[in-house]
Parts: structure tokens; sequence; C-alpha cells
């Protein structure tokens, strides 16, 4: 007779770790908003705006391996208390630098963060860990579905904080304590340089934003993850490159590097497009971030569910449909309408095509393999992203928004091949996973 219990037990683990993840896309949210436009204003060369985001990215690639030992020699919540303690740093640090006006400061802040990210995108994994076979697809789902309240709470964070710096300065005690972290002369010089502009105006943001990872160490607390004695395994399975030439890995792999790039290269440049290029105000670029990001997470509220009904290969497909999409809508006009159309558009392909892709790797290793695999998959994914997030501020600044969104389309192409390979040819796709009805945990 089944357990009565464990239902229970699954559904509670899943809601607290969508509460993980709607704080931690909190944090991210804050970021994103702000990112491309503390490194316009810190960095001499304005090519090199998006070299913060790309170095979050970089930093999260490297840390994704050291990540996935930690939390199997000492269990996922160790894991994720490291990241967040990590983000609490990078965000003090960064306040710090953009109190100095130092651009480098503020690149070591990002790294610090960098950790923190690839903590945060582990919580999809800690629902297939803490879920059965039946709930596995919309565990992972609706833990993703947590960072839609983040796509409001982020967003209106940096608007909160948006040059108050300033205000905050005026008080004699907060004064004294960004002298105390920051040096002498610090507090003052940043008063008379906060009401004109760049870069004072983000550093309230940040100190907001130290807090902000503290609070997901409470909420890690209360999730019961399987006991680590549960975790220990006689070998650790296959080789990684056994593992990694597996059509299926390729795919998952190549889904998620793309759904991610595709919309970093987008996100990332539609702060600089709008504000710099087209003339529209930051709390308008605020805005569209905002409803990107409902776009990534709001989807995963159905994303579980489409998977059984319509099969994984068919979600992917329809993920890459929607990215194109978010292409052709961006060359097509630059008014708000137009960038809040393509910027939820390409929110939405990325939610179809990493919660699948995470869905489609977790039926690639065997349980011994999983760590080892999942670090892998993240190395490469946020390797990746590194360089289209990079890139963004190197096109923009070159050629303009319109061939950044050109850019696009050729990468999705090629992920296209690779899907309806996996969904046409025989035995390249673990059974039933691009038939209607089937379930990915087959």
């Amino acid at each position: 007779m089944a357990d009565p219990v464990q239902p229970l037990k699954i559904k509670r683990n899943v809601a607290l770790l969508a509460l993980c993840q709607a704080i931690f896309n909190t944090s991210t949210g804050v970021v994103l908003s702000v990112s491309a436009l503390v490194g316009l204003a810190l960095a001499s060369n304005k090519s090199l705006a998006t070299l913060p985001q790309a170095l979050q990215w970089e930093a999260t690639a490297a840390f994704s391996i050291p990540l996935a030992f930690i939390m199997r020699r000492y269990g996922r919540k160790a894991g994720f208390i490291f990241g967040a303690l990590m983000g609490s740093a990078g965000a003090l640090l960064a306040a710090i630098a953009i109190f100095q006006g130092s651009f480098a400061m503020y690149l070591a802040a990002i790294i610090l963060f960098g950790a923190y990210t690839i903590s945060g995108h582990s919580y999809r994994f800690a629902a297939a860990d803490v879920s059965d076979d039946k709930w596995r697809n919309i565990a992972i789902s609706l833990v993703m579905a947590g960072g839609v309240a983040a796509a409001f709470v982020g967003p209106e964070i940096s608007k909160w904080t948006h040059d108050v710096a300033a205000t905050w300065l005026g008080n004699e005690s907060f004064a004294k304590v960004v002298e105390l972290i920051a040096g002498p002369g610090i507090a003052a010089t940043a008063s008379q340089a906060a009401s004109p502009g760049p870069p004072y105006q983000f550093a309230s943001t940040f100190v907001i934003l130290t807090f902000i990872p503290l609070l997901l160490i409470v909420a890690v607390l209360l999730v019961k993850f399987p006991e680590k004695a549960e975790q220990k395994f006689a070998d650790s399975g296959r080789s990684l490159s056994e593992i990694a030439f597996q059509p299926a890995f390729i795919v998952a792999v190549l889904c998620a590097v793309i759904g991610w790039g595709v919309m970093v290269l987008m996100m990332a440049a539609t702060p600089l497009a709008m504000v710099r290029e087209y003339g529209h105000s930051y709390e308008a670029a605020a805005l569209v971030v905002q409803w990107h990001m409902f776009g990534m997470y709001a989807p995963s509220f159905i994303t579980g569910w489409l998977i059984g009904r319509i099969g994984l290969i068919n979600v992917l497909i329809a993920g890459l449909l929607l990215s194109t999409t978010a292409a052709v809508i961006g060359l097509s006009g630059h008014s708000l309408a137009f960038f809040l159309a393509a910027n939820i558009c390409v929110g939405a392909g990325w939610n179809f095509l990493f919660v699948g892709s995470t869905a489609l790797l977790t039926q690639t290793y065997r349980p011994e393999e999983k760590n080892k695999s999942q670090g892998l998959n993240d190395a490469l994914v946020f390797q990746s992203v590194a360089a289209f997030s990079f890139s963004a501020g190197l096109l923009h600044n070159a050629v303009g928004w319109a061939s950044v969104c050109v850019v696009l389309l050729p990468f999705i192409a090629i992920v296209f091949i690779g899907v309806l390979y996996l969904k046409f040819k025989p035995g390249a796709a673990p059974a039933g996973l691009g038939r209607p009805g089937a379930a990915a945990a087959e």
C-alpha cells in the first residue's frame, strides 16, 4: 500500500524549494535590471558595459563543478548555504565598488555573485531529489514557477532603491558606516555626486541586495532533503565522456545553452538598446525586465503538465518557436510594446527549453552519476551563457539592436536540427519522450 504521507512530504518540500527559487530570483531580478547600466557607468570603455554580466556567467560556470562536489560530500543544504553567503558578500562588495567608482572591484564582486548564481540554479535538481518518478517533472516545473513572484519583486526593488543613495548618505549614521567600510571621504564624495547621475544611484540597490540571500538561508534550512547516507554508492558510474556523448545528453545541453544564450543575449542588450539607442527611460527598461522575468517563470505552472500531455520533445520545439518569434518581433520595431513582446516571448521560450532540457537531462544519468552529470551540464551551459552575455555589449555597441536580433536565428536553427534528430531518429531518445501522453520519467 502506498504511503499517504509521502505525497504530502513531496508537496511541502517542493513548496519550500519554490520559495527558495523565488527569493533567489528576486536577487537576480535586481541584478538583471541594473548590472549593464552599472557597467556602462563605471567602465571607461562603454563596449564593456555587459562584461560584468558575462563575468557573472563565467564565474557561474567555474563554480559549477566545485559546488557539485560540495553537495556530493556535504549535501544539498550545505551547498545552498555556501552560495547564499557568497551572494551576500558579493552584493556588499558591489556596493563598496560603486561608492568608490571602481569597475575592477565591481567585477570582483560579480565573481562572488557567480557562486550564488550556480547554487540558485540547482534548486531545480533539488526538486528532482525530493520527488519520486511520478512527481519529478511537475516538481521541477513548479519550483521554477517560484520565479514568478521575483519577476515583480526584483525589478521593483531596483526601482525603489534607484537614486536614493544621496538621501541615505544624508543620514550621519549611514554615512559613517559607508566611510568605515569603503574608506574615509567616500561618503562625502558620493553624496555630492549621487544626485546628478551614475554610478552612485545604484549603490543603495546593492546594499539592499546584501540581505536577500540571508533570507534564503532561513528557507533552505526548512527543506527536508534526503539523508546523505541514502546518496552513497559503491562506485561513481560511467565516465563523464560516456555520459556526455549520449544523443539525449547532447541535445539537453544544446537546448539549455541556446535557451539561455538567446535569452541572455536579448535581455542583456535590451536596457542598453532602450536607454542608450532609443531614448527610453530607466523605468521603462526596468518594466521590460520585469515582464521578461514574468515570461520566464509564469509558464512553469503548465510546463510540467505540457510535458506529460504533448511530450517533452514537442515542448522543446515550442520553446524554439517562441525564441524565433522573439527575434522576429525585436526586428519589427523599437517602441516599448515591441521590447515588451520580444522579451516576454524569449522568456517563455527559455522556460520551455530550460525546464524541458532539465527533465531530459535527468533521464541521461544513473543515480550515482547525478552530481558529476549535473555539474558538467551547468559548466557547459553557463560557460556558453557568459560568451553570449559579453557578446551582447560588444554587438550592441558595434552594430545596434537589430543586428543582435539577427544573430539569434542561426543558433536557434542549429538546436532545431538536434531536437528533430532526437524526435525522429529511432533509439536516439529515451522511450516515450516524443509521444503525446508519455511521461518524461518513463
